[in-house]
């Protein structure tokens, strides 16, 4: 999967896989590219002319190219005039950068998501608490706000296990975990948007991707599943499984690296 993640949207935003490539993608004509890094480095507002001298084409087509990059969101335009007040006649169309940050991975990773898991921990760590915990629980807190979040936007009603984890795999595909259906009652992750940070560090980044996932199963408020550490080689380390109790339908035998009850953290 190839991906870019932007920055721009607040905290934790996650945008669709395939609008952060669009954004990317448009960078791959020279001209285009090319008058992209002119207007970030003038710092100030461009004019069509400007952009267009800058790459030696005609203003037409650099009005074109400027407003594919406006569409998917890497410059900003209005009307006004660089440095003087105009005042007669119709103010020129400028461009501007926005804030957007683009990074490109394949598979994707959310290391920026884990990053800013991690600052919030350090400044609610209470004296006497552990980072570790403090980093898990921030985790948590930021799972379930975000399932609560989904839930009052949607208000699906009741979740069962089946129901519910059709939503999850939209939330799933998003942030970058590559979500399989194993069974209508039981997800595996095949890939891990925080490695390889976590095969530095697997019980703490491990432990945080499971608290991020249960609770935000419990803020969406699905019944019946529940999120289990259950590492796979070159997988993620966390599955959505039936909760205790309850039997999977047509699911596949257990396999040697998937351990139940076993909460460590084993990469490959």
């Amino acid at each position: 999967m190839a991906s870019a993640e932007s920055s721009e949207g607040g905290e934790g935003a996650a945008t669709a896989p395939a609008d952060r490539i669009q954004s990317v993608s448009v960078l791959g004509e020279e001209s285009r590219r090319r008058m992209f890094a002119f207007i970030r480095r003038a710092g100030r507002p461009v004019t069509r002319d400007e952009a267009a001298a800058s790459v030696g084409i005609s203003r037409k087509l650099a009005a074109f190219h400027l407003d594919k990059l406006v569409d998917v969101g890497l410059l900003r335009a209005r009307y006004g005039t660089p440095g003087a007040v105009r005042r007669v006649g119709r103010q020129p169309k400028v461009y501007e950068p926005t804030d957007a940050q683009i990074t490109v991975s394949i598979p994707e990773r959310r290391h920026q998501l884990l990053a800013d898991l991690l600052l919030e921990a350090v400044l609610a760590q209470s004296a006497g608490g552990s980072a570790a915990e403090a980093a898990v629980t921030a985790a948590g807190r930021r799972g379930r706000r975000l399932g609560e979040e989904e839930r009052e936007a949607g208000r699906p009603g009741r979740l069962g296990a089946e129901r519910g984890l059709t939503l999850c795999e939209q939330m799933l595909e998003t942030y970058g975990f590559e979500p399989v259906r194993e069974n209508p009652t039981e997800v595996r992750l095949r890939n891990c948007p925080f490695h390889p940070l976590a095969a530095k560090a697997p019980e703490l980044v491990c432990g945080m991707n499971h608290a991020f996932l249960a609770h935000y199963l419990q803020g969406l408020e699905v019944s019946g599943v529940e999120a289990v550490l259950a590492p796979t080689p070159g997988e993620c380390c966390v599955q959505l499984r039936p909760a205790s109790g309850e039997a999977p339908r047509n699911s596949p035998e257990p396999t040697a690296e998937a351990v139940p009850g076993d909460r460590r953290c084993r990469r490959p």
